[in-house]
């Protein structure tokens, strides 16, 4: 018997031709089409920018351990939007990372507390 798969246009996974997805695709689109909408705005980008600027464009974690990289730099929502829109311009949510850094705490891998503290450490800084 051969087993044929298929990319799942609801959840993007390999699946069974015969699985059914109970992924509700509508409600995470929709979600991310207003997530979308929050970031393409005049005060978003001048909130990411001035983040970056805080940041002395490094990447924060590359910087805790000791690595200066100033090389695809991105702001994090530390809290995503689409659990807390209002968190959107929040200093203290958001974080200067490096593309592979802002990877891994989308996917979860980098502690969310230790995120906060390295926005902690920014903002100490940034006060004196």
């Amino acid at each position: 018997m051969v087993i044929i798969y298929k990319s799942c246009s609801k959840c993007g996974k390999i699946h069974d031709i015969n699985y059914k997805c109970k992924t509700n695709y509508k409600f995470e689109a929709r979600t991310e089409d207003e997530t979308r909408k929050l970031r393409n705005n005049y005060k978003w980008h001048t909130k990411a920018k001035q983040i970056k600027q805080d940041s002395k464009f490094l990447c924060a974690v590359c910087f805790d351990e000791g690595i200066y990289n100033y090389n695809n730099l991105e702001v994090h929502h530390i809290e995503k939007l689409r659990d807390d829109k209002t968190k959107l311009l929040d200093n203290n949510n958001l974080i200067c990372l490096c593309r592979r850094h802002h990877i891994m705490a989308d996917k979860g891998t980098l502690n969310k507390d230790y995120l906060y503290e390295l926005v902690k450490n920014r903002e100490d800084k940034n006060k004196n």
